[in-house]
């Protein structure tokens, strides 16, 4: 069973750490010791105050689930220690640099960089957009305004524009468009609506190209024990750890 080093101990690790998930978790960390002191009550697993110190484990995998900045802070040293890594906080490679020189160490260390789906679906058949014409790749993302901290009493158009422009202004609401963007390897159009009627984080995909048409709309469930988490992203992540090593691979 492939051992995993848990980066970021929050409400997402806790969902992918359940007893009945199946996942091997040897080692944690987080900034906040406390929280990986938590997760180690429940999991059993060892919780390191030093970034270096739980790096130094003998896992096979780090699996990303606290921040960008996390990623910008240890993505680097995860690959060049030899491991591979899950990487949930996708919007860190919003940053082209950053990205290629991730690639790039991974390439020179033989490692993954593993990007799950985590609040949407659909990325595996998006990815032939890298061979095929894609001519509109729009994201249509709609939450209430508590979690984009603003306040509006009817349904309001907060931003519009390219992704790389959305991530300076709303840096915890670009991660599903940046994976659009890795997917497809196209550009992708942002809209981003606050709306007080919804409850629920509501994701719609449009794109056209030379394949046809595809439409896909995903409202998501919030983690049972923190409503500002989406289940699915946990979810994402708990389905490519337990089929890293299945001999039969499904999807493009």
């Amino acid at each position: 069973m492939i051992r995993v080093g848990l980066l970021g101990c929050g409400n997402v690790a806790e969902v992918i750490a359940g007893d009945d998930n199946g996942i091997n978790i040897t080692a944690l960390f987080d900034s906040v010791h406390s929280h990986a002191e938590h997760l180690s009550e429940i999991t059993n697993a060892p919780a390191y105050e030093k970034f270096e110190d739980f790096l130094a484990q003998d896992f096979d995998i780090v699996v990303e689930a606290a921040s960008v900045a996390a990623v910008y802070e240890h993505a680097e040293d995860v690959l060049k220690s030899g491991k591979d890594i899950v990487i949930l906080s996708v919007g860190a490679l919003a940053d082209s640099g950053f990205k290629n020189r991730l690639i790039s160490i991974a390439a020179d260390k033989k490692r993954r960089i593993r990007i799950p789906s985590g609040a949407i679906m659909g990325l595996d058949n998006l990815k032939i957009g890298q061979i095929s014409g894609i001519s509109k790749l729009l994201l249509r993302t709609t939450k209430n305004p508590r979690s984009l901290r603003i306040e509006t009493d009817e349904k309001t158009l907060v931003f519009s524009g390219r992704a790389d422009e959305c991530i300076k202004q709303f840096p915890k609401n670009i991660n599903v468009a940046v994976a659009l963007e890795l997917a497809t390897g196209h550009n992708a159009e942002v809209e981003l609506w606050a709306d007080p009627d919804i409850k629920r984080n509501m994701h719609e995909i449009f794109v056209e190209g030379d394949f046809g048409d595809f439409y896909l709309k995903i409202e998501n469930n919030p983690c049972p024990q923190n409503p500002a988490t989406s289940y699915l992203a946990a979810l994402s992540v708990i389905t490519l750890l337990r089929n890293l090593e299945n001999p039969m691979v499904i999807g493009t």
